[in-house]
């Protein structure tokens, strides 16, 4: 059965809320923004139809509080909720009081979400239909006797994981038998302070693996496709940083084998909506299933790229009922797409956060270019959640075009006032290891001597434009504050109004 949705309420912000909302214009739908106090002039609020203030800056009483969102879809009557990613997107609760409220959750189950959430429920799962998983416990183990003793059986160096993780939270790797109970201890606690459990599974360390993701699509209807795979091992601290597709480890042989199993695990859970299956793969082509995200991806771009269809559209009409138009065959890739991350970030400073007032910004531009951001020149970046500001995604015939293209990219992107990752992107573009894609999860690790070295010219050129550029901000606020109010509209409103083209009601 059909449910036609009219008006969509986007449970995030910053660029995933535009992303979303973006979709629904296309579709006819309405969108809905929520925002929290310091997001009162972010620019999802600006482009959605309608916004609904939902509290304080942090998260727990804003974007994490069930309560405020579901009323704030009830009091806009918006027949659906898109979570985006992040924030409420895999919480089997929330997907389950949307259901209770009458509100179409656009994602999975909730069940299917709370299997797959827990990684150690979720090993089983794909254990029993065939998936092959790294070696490792099947249970949550408690005891540290016993886990000495799992860990001595399966044999270091081994990786200890929250059952309920991501985002690389309660991890640790131990390669030497005396820190094995120092890191499960800090494992489990990180994990209890970050998710509110403390259980751990135990996993065999895969030395230099490569971190490949399959986009999956399932209907309601049992239909299950993959939209091939993501290169994502340029990763720092377990977090991504770049993302390529193809990948350049693929072969045809090995993204049909894993394309198979990707949809086996699907449908293992009879999953509806759009996930990521995710591999670790090594360099003799082995491959072991690492987790699924039972949601949108931050680098669903560069997929949509390079096969042409749309994944939130997708979601939309999948969550009204209709059946998967597209089959396995119809897939297939063309070109080489590049997604880089571009975070407000001091790199020369430990990567710290760098929140504060855009004084400049210039996007790029040109054939094969799209920038997926939420910033403005005047915009506040708030510290209060991830710094991530944009992605650049890139496209070109080929891989070698696609890196010149962004490294080219990447130069004419130009943000002042706050600190940014974009000069770093730049050093992984020129970075040989990944111009010639023989790279693994140990890429940043492997060349961070040449990732972090200074280049003195570019920097001080950047050091007077942004001292130019904030100057020109600075004259900006000067003149505003002295210019008469009259002075302020809009010329182009103003023009409105003498044709005759806007209402009295508007003055």
């Amino acid at each position: 059965m059909i449910k036609k949705i009219s008006k969509v309420l986007v449970a995030n912000r910053g660029e995933i809320a535009l992303r979303v909302m973006r979709s629904c214009r296309e579709l006819g739908i309405l969108s809905v923004a929520v925002y929290s106090d310091v997001d009162r002039t972010s620019m999802h609020v600006r482009y959605a139809d309608q916004a609904i203030h939902i509290g304080p800056a942090t998260s727990a009483e804003s974007y994490l509080n069930m309560d405020k969102i579901i009323n704030a879809a009830k009091l806009v009557k918006a027949d659906a909720i898109h979570p985006g990613y992040g924030f409420l997107s895999e919480n089997a609760e929330f997907s389950k009081r949307c259901e209770k409220e009458g509100i179409i959750f656009i994602g999975p189950t909730p069940e299917v979400i709370a299997t797959m959430g827990d990684k150690i429920t979720a090993r089983q799962t794909m254990i029993k239909s065939g998936v092959p998983v790294v070696p490792g416990t099947k249970e949550n183990l408690k005891d540290e006797s016993t886990i000495l003793k799992t860990v001595r059986e399966i044999g270091l160096p081994v990786m200890i994981k929250a059952s309920a993780g991501g985002g690389g939270k309660g991890m640790r790797m131990v390669d030497k038998e005396e820190n094995i109970l120092e890191g499960l201890r800090a494992a489990k606690s990180e994990a209890m302070a970050s998710f509110g459990d403390d259980a751990v599974y135990i996993e065999k360390y895969i030395s230099s693996p490569h971190h490949i993701e399959f986009q999956i699509l399932g209907d309601k209807h049992g239909n299950v496709i993959h939209l091939c795979e993501r290169e994502c091992s340029v990763q720092r601290r377990h977090q991504k940083v770049v993302e390529e597709t193809p990948s350049p480890l693929m072969t045809s042989e090995l993204r049909a084998q894993m394309g198979e199993h990707a949809v086996a695990a699907a449908k293992a859970v009879n999953y509806h909506g759009a996930g990521t299956i995710e591999f670790l793969v090594d360099n003799d082509h082995n491959y072991y299933f690492l987790e699924m995200n039972t949601r949108l991806q931050v680098e669903h771009p560069i997929t949509e790229r390079v096969t042409g269809y749309d994944l939130v559209k997708q979601q939309i009409l999948i969550a009204e009922g209709h059946e998967l138009k597209m089959k396995q065959e119809d897939i297939f890739q063309f070109g080489h797409a590049i997604e880089c991350r571009i975070y407000a970030e001091d790199t020369d400073n430990n990567f710290m956060p760098s929140p504060g007032v855009i004084t400049h910004i210039t996007e790029p531009m040109g054939l094969g270019v799209r920038t997926d951001g939420y910033v403005y020149e005047g915009y506040e970046i708030p510290i209060h959640y991830d710094p991530m500001i944009s992605k650049l995604i890139i496209w070109a015939k080929t891989r070698e075009e696609a890196i010149e293209r962004m490294r080219r990219a990447l130069f004419e992107y130009k943000i002042t006032g706050v600190k940014t990752s974009i000069k770093y992107l730049e050093k992984i573009m020129d970075c040989p290891d990944f111009r010639k894609g023989t790279y693994d999860t140990h890429f940043i690790q492997n060349n961070e001597d040449f990732l972090l070295a200074p280049d003195e010219a570019k920097q001080s050129f950047e050091d007077l434009a942004i001292v130019t550029a904030f100057i020109n901000y600075h004259n900006k606020l000067k003149s505003t504050q002295i210019c008469p109010k009259s002075s302020l509209q809009s010329k182009w409103k103003e023009f409105g109004r003498r044709r005759g083209m806007f209402r009295a009601s508007e003055n």
